[in-house]
C-alpha cells in the first residue's frame, strides 16, 4: 500500500485505540461504545489502517452503509476507505465539519429525510436523586443470560447469552457499570450499560433498554441513573448518550432530557447520487 499505510481486517481494539486518541465533543465515536457495537453486529466488515505503527483510520461496513473514523492528519486516505467499503451511504457527525466537507467535495449529498440520531451530554456532578423502584422490582448484579434476554426483548433483536458473555469479557467492560432490574417474578425487566473512558473522563450509555411488558414504570431512568452514579464514583465527569432525534420515536430523547441531558450534535446521512 502506498504512502506507508498498511490495511488490516477486523480487530475492534484498533477501533477503540483511534477513538480514544481522537475523542472530543466534536468526535462521533467514544471508545467504549465500539466494544458494544462490534458485539451487536458481528457480521459487519471491519478494516483499519496504520501509519508508522499507529492506527489512523478505520471503516465499518454493513450492507450499503459505511461508518468510519479518520485522523484528519491523514485525510488523503478517505478515498481508499470509500473504495474499500463500496458503500452508497456514509454516516458522520455534523460536528465533524472537516469530514463532512471532504465527503461533499467528493460528490456525496446530504439527505435529511428519515430517522436520525442526536448526541446528548450532561455533567455528572449534579445527578438527580434516586427514585424508588416500583413495588416488587429490584436492582440485581448483571448476568449474561438475563442481560441478553432483556436486550433482545427491548430492541426486537436476537442476542445470545454467549454473545453477551463476550461483551463481559471485553477489556472495556466493568461490572459496576452494568445495571439489571428484575420484576416481581424475578424476570429481567430493564437494563443499562455504561462505558467509561478513563482518558477523557466521559461515560457513554450504550444501551439502555426495557422489556415491553415492563415499560412506563420509570425503569429506564432508574437503570440509567444507577450506572451514571457508578461511573461518577469511578471518576467520570461527564456522560453522553445517543437517541433518535426525529419525531418518529421521540420517547427516549424526552426521557434523557428529563435526566438533564442536552443535545449538542446530530448524525448526518450522506449518499452517493
Amino acid at each position: 500500500m502506498s504512502g506507508g499505510y498498511r490495511r488490516s481486517d477486523g480487530d475492534p481494539a484498533a477501533l477503540r485505540e483511534l477513538a480514544g486518541r481522537l475523542w472530543s465533543w466534536s468526535s462521533r465515536w467514544h471508545p467504549g461504545e465500539l466494544t458494544w457495537l462490534c458485539a451487536e453486529h458481528p457480521d459487519a466488515r471491519l478494516a483499519h489502517w496504520r501509519h508508522a505503527g499507529r492506527v489512523v483510520a478505520w471503516a465499518w461496513a454493513r450492507g450499503t452503509r459505511l461508518d468510519l473514523q479518520l485522523d484528519p492528519a491523514h485525510r488523503g486516505l478517505l478515498d481508499e476507505l470509500l473504495a474499500w467499503s463500496g458503500a452508497g451511504t456514509v454516516r458522520v457527525l455534523d460536528a465533524e465539519t472537516w469530514l463532512v466537507d471532504e465527503l461533499l467535495a467528493r460528490g456525496l449529498q446530504r439527505r435529511d429525510d428519515g430517522p436520525f440520531f442526536v448526541h446528548l451530554r450532561r455533567p455528572l456532578d449534579d445527578l438527580p436523586p434516586a427514585t424508588p423502584l416500583p413495588a416488587g422490582y429490584a436492582l440485581r448484579p448483571a448476568d449474561a443470560a438475563a442481560r441478553a434476554a432483556v436486550h433482545s426483548a427491548a430492541f426486537s433483536t436476537t442476542m445470545s447469552e454467549a454473545a453477551y458473555r463476550e461483551v463481559m469479557r471485553g477489556p472495556a467492560y466493568r461490572a459496576e457499570l452494568d445495571a439489571l432490574i428484575v420484576g416481581p417474578d424475578g424476570s429481567p425487566a430493564a437494563a443499562a450499560l455504561a462505558w467509561l473512558d478513563g482518558r477523557s473522563g466521559v461515560a457513554v450509555l450504550e444501551p439502555v433498554g426495557v422489556h415491553p411488558e415492563h415499560r412506563r414504570r420509570g425503569l429506564a431512568t432508574a437503570a440509567a441513573l444507577a450506572v451514571l452514579r457508578a461511573a461518577r464514583e469511578l471518576g467520570a465527569r461527564d456522560a453522553r448518550v445517543c437517541a433518535r432525534g426525529d419525531d418518529g420515536y421521540p420517547a427516549p430523547r424526552a426521557a434523557y432530557e428529563a435526566l438533564g441531558f442536552r443535545a449538542y450534535a446530530r448524525n448526518l446521512r450522506l449518499v452517493r447520487p
